[in-house]
């Protein structure tokens, strides 16, 4: 378990290195960019449907990995898919898969908000969820951000509690763009 990991977490690496070094041609957030996501969990459906987590409690280790991506259709709007996977550690079948699509539009360049649909499967339970979510972009090169962010997700259906249940998070995500 350890082994691949920490291969998951080498590849992530030398991936974004590559990607890192291909310099965007003028704005980040301009028509025709391609932009790759990892976070802290931008999804109500789980702990992390589309970044890594890793947590361990009264000896139930639980881990989870994703990621995202998105293609800008028109400067500053990009439409985004992302994709996980994590296991709660409980034995058994105890796997989740972890989807999400959606858009997200800068404002300003430096302002996104986005409205997606995410959900898991697995066990039995399929929640589904419309997430709303707004930040700040901090740009630390010219094709690679850092966006704080806050998150407000609707419950849509029985298992995600039907409106009865919403949930309101803080996150971060980590971007690279890339023509």
């Amino acid at each position: 378990m350890k082994k691949l990991l920490i291969f998951a977490a080498f590849v992530l690496f030398v991936m974004t290195t590559n990607f890192a070094q291909d310099e965007t041609s003028g704005n980040p957030t301009d028509q025709g960019v391609i932009v790759i996501e990892i976070n802290t969990g931008f999804g109500e459906s789980s702990t992390s449907n589309t970044g890594f987590a890793l947590r361990s409690r009264d000896g139930t280790t639980a881990w989870a990995i994703g990621g995202e991506a998105g293609y800008f259709i028109l400067d500053d709007l990009a439409l985004k898919g992302g994709l996980g996977y994590g296991d709660s550690g409980g034995g058994g079948s105890s796997g989740m898969f972890n989807w999400k699509f959606g858009g997200k539009y800068y404002i300003a360049k430096m302002f996104p908000v986005a409205v997606d649909v995410n959900g898991s499967s697995g066990n039995g339970f399929s929640p589904l969820w419309v997430g709303l979510q707004a930040g700040y972009a901090w740009f630390v090169a010219d094709n690679v951000s850092v966006e704080p962010g806050l998150r407000y997700g609707i419950g849509l259906n029985d298992d995600a509690g039907d409106g009865d249940f919403n949930i309101f998070s803080a996150n971060i995500g980590f971007n690279i763009f890339f023509n």
